[in-house]
């Protein structure tokens, strides 16, 4: 009969887990005498444990060492019918079996964590445009408080192109200090930064009359009352289609007040003759700030944006000639507003998958935002 042990861990800096187990355990069987004879012990079982990464990134415990020290025997028989030399017998055999009885307990158990830390290494989609792994950078460490686990992301598009992330690792020391009885897990602006870009083609768009309610009528008549060299050579009142598209990746910044993504956008606006072929008119460069909002949902992090301005608004081609593109800069911030912004947040709605560390849940997850530098 083996009763629950209690179990008493603590962190070994600089190598992993120092475990303690208080073992209570009765057996049973015939005594010398003929009758029942129950032997009760008590026992320690200590034993300490090196974390470190194996050749796939992976976190893996190993048993370093386990002893076993008897601490009471107690039988049901007299003391008198148990001569001291039956005692230490008793004393040494045990001794010598529970090691081998207990010590692979401490090994199965390991094997079990182990086994739950190579689920953190599987491949998690990025939608329908990539995939996310994550795996150790560098050796785990282990302090008196807690154990640091360095990761990288491994990103790749979905014909396989790996995402080049920078390796160089901000410093935690502006981080604030970690709460008992907690994980905390930091994403840096580069990894947000690189998983926004895998998912660029996603956020394309073409932005028509019909492509949501609370736009501007997108016709070459209100181009040209905005710019009046539109009207000089286009007929009125002929369908537009404003196409955009992502050039080069957004940029993710993260303060303790505000965060921010920035996109670096073309929009070409067309014009839809229904006799012929779509012209393109002209092409605008366009750099918009947005406002970023995390929350934690179904074991993600969750991404919303919402438009905060355009900086940049500049003229990269026309087939109109030169003109001033200021004036079409208000009806361009209502068409991302009211059509762009939403589609890209409905792109972002599948999330970030977070890692997958010995089962953890993020449920009941805090949000926060730290400037790391």
């Amino acid at each position: 009969d083996l009763r629950p042990p209690v179990i008493s861990l603590a962190f070994s800096p600089g190598l992993g887990i120092f475990m303690a187990v208080l073992v209570q355990m009765t057996i049973t069987g015939k005594s010398f005498t003929g009758g029942n004879m129950e032997i009760t012990v008590t026992t320690n079982l200590t034993a300490s444990s090196q974390l470190r990464q194996d050749t796939a990134g992976i976190p893996m415990f190993s048993t370093r060492n386990c002893h076993i020290a008897v601490i009471s025997v107690k039988t049901n028989l007299p003391s008198r019918m148990l001569p001291k030399v039956i005692s230490k017998f008793l004393n040494s055999t045990l001794q010598n079996v529970l090691p081998g009885l207990l010590c692979p307990a401490v090994d199965a158990v390991l094997l079990l964590v182990n086994a739950k830390f190579t689920t953190m290494t599987s491949e998690m989609p990025l939608g329908t445009a990539g995939t996310l792994q994550y795996a150790l950078l560098n050796p785990p460490v282990t302090t008196e408080m807690f154990i640091e686990l360095d990761l990288k992301a491994i990103l790749h598009q979905q014909e396989g192109k790996e995402v080049d992330l920078p390796m160089d690792q901000p410093s935690l020391a502006s981080l604030p200090p970690k709460r008992d009885a907690a994980t905390q897990l930091v994403l840096s602006e580069s990894f947000l930064s690189a998983e926004l870009s895998i998912l660029l083609v996603s956020f394309n768009l073409n932005i028509s009359n019909n492509t949501v309610l609370g736009l501007p009528p997108l016709v070459t008549t209100m181009l040209g009352d905005l710019v009046p060299e539109i009207s000089k050579v286009l007929p009125p009142s002929q369908p537009v289609v404003v196409e955009m598209r992502e050039e080069k990746a957004p940029v993710v910044s993260i303060t303790p007040d505000q965060s921010f993504v920035q996109l670096f956008s073309t929009a070409t606006f067309w014009v839809s003759p229904s006799d012929s072929a779509p012209e393109s008119l002209f092409v605008l460069n366009v750099h918009s700030n947005l406002e970023a909002q995390f929350a934690v949902a179904e074991e993600k992090l969750q991404l919303s944006l919402a438009l905060r301005s355009l900086s940049h608004v500049a003229l990269a081609s026309s087939s109109l000639g030169m003109f001033d593109e200021l004036p079409l800069k208000g009806v361009l911030a209502d068409i991302i507003h009211v059509a762009y912004v939403p589609s890209i947040n409905g792109v972002l709605h599948g999330g970030v998958p977070l890692p997958n560390l010995l089962g953890i849940t993020y449920q009941r997850a805090n949000v926060s935002r730290f400037k790391v530098g």
